[in-house]
């Protein structure tokens, strides 16, 4: 694939988008949330794209593919807080569960990424 920085990666990409709607929908959580369900839920977006970019920093492919597997864990705290937010209803459902869809495609490219990375690196064990 041949990027040179991680902020090219689709998965990155997508992920940031993600970590946008995210903040955004926090800034609309009840007083109450702000200090509780807010941070978390903006630590777990940071994490998000953070570990994303952390992995792509290694060079090695064993902590990049950790690095993403801690993204992925991230990204489905963040599913459970927007059930949180639904079995709340702090926002209207439908705009709930097209969020959790944009979140669970992420997870998909994530998946997609993790796979490329194990392939990568078993090339790379077999050339050595």
């Amino acid at each position: 694939m041949g990027y040179k920085s991680f902020e090219e990666l689709e998965v990155y990409k997508a992920a940031r988008e993600f970590r946008k709607k995210i903040y955004k929908l926090n800034r609309g959580l009840p007083l109450e949330e702000k200090y509780n369900l807010g941070d978390q839920m903006r630590r777990a977006a940071l994490s998000l794209t953070n570990n994303i970019a952390e992995g792509h920093g290694r060079y090695h492919f064993q902590e990049n593919i950790q690095f993403c597997r801690i993204s992925r864990g991230s990204l489905m705290e963040l599913i459970d807080d927007l059930n949180v937010c639904i079995d709340e209803e702090y926002f209207p459902l439908a705009s709930m569960e097209e969020l959790k869809a944009e979140g669970y495609l992420v997870n998909k490219m994530l998946n997609g990424y993790i796979a490329y990375l194990k392939k990568r690196k078993n090339q790379h064990t077999q050339s050595t």
